[in-house]
């Protein structure tokens, strides 16, 4: 027999041999170790926020975070209540909170004196003098929430903006481009308090 022939014969069916072993599993057959320990269940009762609907555009310029306490968790909550009693959706939630941050970091100011724009007050900082309601109202959460988001149902195609421009046709700041800076932390924060 030729040694060629013989050679290819031979490698051919150690070739298959490792084939089959390969297709076989590995050689060591030790026994894998299995954590016994019990898993958490995940809660998965609640549906997911559709993240692509939070920021549909991308945010625009650097972006800005601070840490939140109760009180500013505490208005995160009444705002997306406020959007969701309008009827309006998570995007519009994103806006709302966004402009908040900018406004007033979340916090229910009453006038600051000098340090006020005028008689701006509240989460949207916004002024019994324009016609925004009494004091009492704006300094309301929902009241404030709900008069913005009139404001907003108001701009014709404020879904289809860049969210600075939607809350600067609304809010008609001196700083138009500064609410960009909060679109991802407003993001986070209707993702994660939007159903609970």
């Amino acid at each position: 027999m030729n040694t060629t022939i013989l050679r290819k014969s031979i490698l051919g069916i150690a070739g298959l041999a490792v084939a089959a072993g390969l297709a076989a599993g590995p050689l060591n057959h030790d026994t894998p170790t299995i954590d016994t320990h019990p898993v958490a269940a995940v809660q998965t009762d609640k549906p997911a926020v559709d993240t692509g609907k939070l920021i549909p555009h991308g945010v625009q310029g650097d972006q800005s975070h601070i840490d939140l306490d109760d009180e500013q968790t505490s208005n995160v909550k009444a705002i997306i209540a406020a959007t969701k009693k309008a009827g309006m959706d998570e995007r519009a939630a994103v806006v709302s909170i966004a402009t908040a941050l900018q406004e007033s970091k979340l916090e229910n100011l009453g006038h600051l004196g000098d340090r006020n724009d005028h008689d701006s007050q509240g989460l949207f900082q916004q002024r019994p003098s324009s016609g925004w309601g009494t004091v009492e109202q704006i300094t309301d959460p929902e009241y404030a929430t709900l008069a913005f988001l009139k404001g907003l149902k108001q701009v014709d195609g404020w879904q289809d903006m860049p969210l600075t421009k939607a809350a600067q046709t609304v809010q008609v700041s001196a700083y138009p481009d500064h609410y960009a800076q909060w679109e991802q932390q407003a993001a986070d924060l209707v993702a994660e308090h939007w159903n609970s």
